[in-house]
């Protein structure tokens, strides 16, 4: 697959009302699903449904995120991969398809969110290339599918 070639910054996001913020924007941010991941964006500038704007500052300097730039964070619950070390693997699997996908997704904020776990018995080491690949595999699948639905809306 061919990516455009224009530049875009990636930051990666660090606070919770960052995350919640997202994540609490409801089924219209959910931009694709897999398996395992949901893959949830918030376009720069975009309202919430919660009514009217919040009284106190908000926490994101929303001049800092434009149209190139895109916010990522990967939630990543222990209930769904409870060692540490696979943890970590599927956030870093996940960051890396942010960086590989940039220039063909939307600028704004996304979220990348472990909705199942790999089964068990198909993966039993805590970090194996097996479980690499298959993380790998679903998440090229996860943003070409983000990038399509993306591409769709900017036409």
């Amino acid at each position: 697959m061919a990516l455009p070639a224009a530049p875009a910054h990636l930051v990666r996001l660090s606070r919770r009302a960052d995350f919640e913020r997202v994540l609490g924007a409801g089924a219209s941010a959910i931009a694709a699903r897999s398996p395992h991941f949901v893959l949830h964006h918030l376009p720069v500038g975009a309202k919430l449904s919660t009514g009217g704007e919040p009284e106190v500052a908000p926490l994101v300097d929303v001049s800092a995120v434009t149209a190139r730039t895109l916010a990522v964070g990967v939630v990543i619950p222990k209930r769904w991969a409870r060692r540490a070390v696979t943890r970590n693997v599927l956030k870093r699997q996940m960051y890396a398809a942010f960086a590989r996908h940039a220039p063909a997704l939307p600028g704004g904020m996304w979220v990348a969110r472990l909705r199942a776990a790999f089964d068990p018995e198909q993966f039993p080491s805590a970090d194996s290339t097996a479980l690499r690949r298959a993380v790998r595999a679903e998440a090229e699948a996860l943003m070409n599918a983000a990038a399509r639905r993306g591409a769709g809306r900017a036409a």
